[in-house]
């Protein structure tokens, strides 16, 4: 009796352990219908994704003063800025084509920068917009090129403002830029972009007229910016579709 106890405790056991996988379904005639759900779904080759960066920018900065009076000459000063840091950042979005090869539109914020000295003091931020086309590497390497523009804007404070004269300059740029990068998946949608780009952009100058010196006497004052360089150190996120 304790043998046949024993037996079948052993068969109850067994049992679940040769059990049909939960997606057959064992038919009456002896044979299995599969049921499995299959969730997961191919990538459309649409992606969103954002940034955010470290820039260094690299320019000379050049500005003209003068006072409408022969015995006062033209005040010339030339300032070198190499590798200010800025922070700032991007939002994208693009396409996967061609397996390797994707084209993205970019919008972003290069940063702020402000310095004075005794005469003036100099503030700029640069919003922009690229088109940029990118090569993927299989082992996660990337390299790119870029084009578009940038819309510096400039706010100059000095002495000697005219009430109602606007302080405020908006710039256009031509820029592009070649990049480096790796992207690493997180998960089947979500892909970590870290990204070295070195871009440059044409310059542009500011001039204002409408300005009064202490003693009532007119003069005017220019800014103007050489091209300006680049240096971008940028981590995000990318999401597939």
């Amino acid at each position: 009796m304790k043998r046949y106890v024993s037996l079948a405790v052993l068969l109850a056991f067994a049992t679940p352990a040769v059990a049909a996988p939960s997606y057959l379904t064992r038919m009456s005639d002896g044979g299995y219908r599969v049921t499995y759900d299959y969730t997961d779904k191919a990538k459309t080759g649409w992606y969103v994704g954002a940034r955010a960066d470290l820039n260094l920018w690299s320019w000379k900065n050049h500005y003209h003063m003068s006072e409408n009076r022969i015995e006062n000459p033209t005040i010339a000063n030339t300032e070198d800025f190499s590798f200010e840091p800025a922070f700032g950042g991007n939002a994208f979005a693009g396409f996967r084509f061609a397996y390797f090869w994707r084209a993205e539109l970019e919008a972003g914020y290069l940063g702020y920068f402000e310095d004075a000295d005794h005469i003036v003091e100099y503030k700029l931020q640069i919003p922009y917009a690229m088109a940029n086309l990118y090569y993927d590497f299989t082992n996660g390497l990337y390299l790119g090129v870029g084009a578009g523009v940038a819309m510096p804007i400039e706010i100059i404070d000095m002495m000697g403002y005219v009430d109602g004269t606007d302080r405020t300059n908006y710039g256009f740029a031509p820029m592009a830029g070649v990049m480096l990068g790796y992207s690493y998946e997180l998960d089947n949608n979500l892909v970590l972009d870290i990204r070295y780009r070195l871009s440059g952009m044409t310059g542009w100058h500011h001039r204002i007229n409408n300005l009064i010196d202490d003693r009532g006497g007119p003069f005017w004052f220019e800014n103007e910016v050489d091209f300006l360089f680049d240096n971008s150190i940028s981590i995000g996120i990318r999401y597939e579709f």
